[in-house]
């Protein structure tokens, strides 16, 4: 059995140190999708919700989330991320597609910035819309890559 990294020999919750480890770059890449009703699809991209942009304001929302992580999940370390980008595609007539990507320079990876960023920026896409369509539903946030420090390159089995 593998030793647990977040508990002391006590059961305590502790926050791993990170202090030995290599700084490496990093890059993390998280999705969610949103499923709505195709008007609702339809008016966010054609810039008809009643609130405003909401593109804009989720995007915001997802860098913002990245940044503010650690204050958010216990045991992060806070990281000077050097980069988060957030994107939306159109699935299909009913989903929104909500991608990720975060990098840092550090000792610690950024999989959970990208993971935060997009159920933030979809969180916010719900809050934005929810006057149009109050059956949004935002699923599969998942990770679909990272890359760097020791265990190097992983990706999701459904994206290779």
């Amino acid at each position: 059995m593998s030793k647990l990294t977040h508990l002391t020999q006590k059961g305590d919750a502790q926050m791993v140190d990170i202090s030995e480890k290599r700084v490496t770059s990093r890059e993390a890449i998280a999705e969610a999708l949103v499923h709505m009703q195709p008007t609702t699809l339809s008016m966010i991209f054609d810039g008809r919700v009643p609130k405003g942009d909401v593109l804009a304001t989720a995007r915001i929302a997802g860098i913002q989330a990245a940044k503010r992580t650690s204050d958010i999940i216990p045991l992060c370390h806070p990281i000077p991320i050097s980069m988060v980008r957030i994107s939306f595609d159109k699935a299909d007539s009913t989903s929104l597609k909500i991608q990720a990507i975060c990098r840092v320079t550090g000792r610690t990876g950024v999989e959970m910035e990208a993971l935060t960023a997009v159920s933030v920026a979809g969180l916010t896409i719900y809050d934005m819309c929810k006057s149009v369509e109050k059956g949004i539903r935002i699923n599969n946030v998942g990770l679909v890559s990272k890359s760097g420090g020791k265990s190097g390159f992983w990706q999701s089995e459904e994206n290779r």
